[in-house]
């Protein structure tokens, strides 16, 4: 079974924080991103199987674009007024699911249940 690697890439260093935190208890290996371009090479170097962005920091359209050039990847977005309008254009951008950014709760259950590798759990 192979280990899970997530990446993160939040607009707010606190939630970043908590994410994180939240995450490492599931997932071998939980990253945080400060750009685009950083979040994409740490994508690239650890073959990060989940992504967790926040869409204040990135657009639907790059959402769409890193579904594209990492398929297979769960990509779960956050932001802090998350509503149906804004799930529905998310999944449909190539995201699994949209969470409101502080429910850390479900930003887990929804990588989670979308990844087509489970993660290894440390006996």
């Amino acid at each position: 079974m192979e280990t899970v690697n997530v990446v993160l890439l939040q607009n707010d260093p606190g939630t970043s924080q908590t994410l994180t935190a939240c995450l490492s208890r599931s997932f071998r290996s939980v990253r945080a991103a400060s750009t685009l371009e950083e979040l994409r090479n740490t994508l690239a170097k650890h073959r990060a199987q989940v992504i967790v962005v926040d869409l204040e920091k990135t657009p639907l359209d790059v959402v769409a674009q890193l579904a594209r050039e990492f398929p297979g990847v769960c990509i779960v977005c956050t932001h802090r007024l998350a509503d149906e309008k804004m799930w529905t254009a998310a999944l449909n951008a190539g995201a699994v699911d949209i969470c409101p950014s502080n429910d850390t709760s479900a930003v887990l259950t929804a990588a989670l249940r979308n990844l087509k590798t489970p993660p290894r759990i440390a006996a």
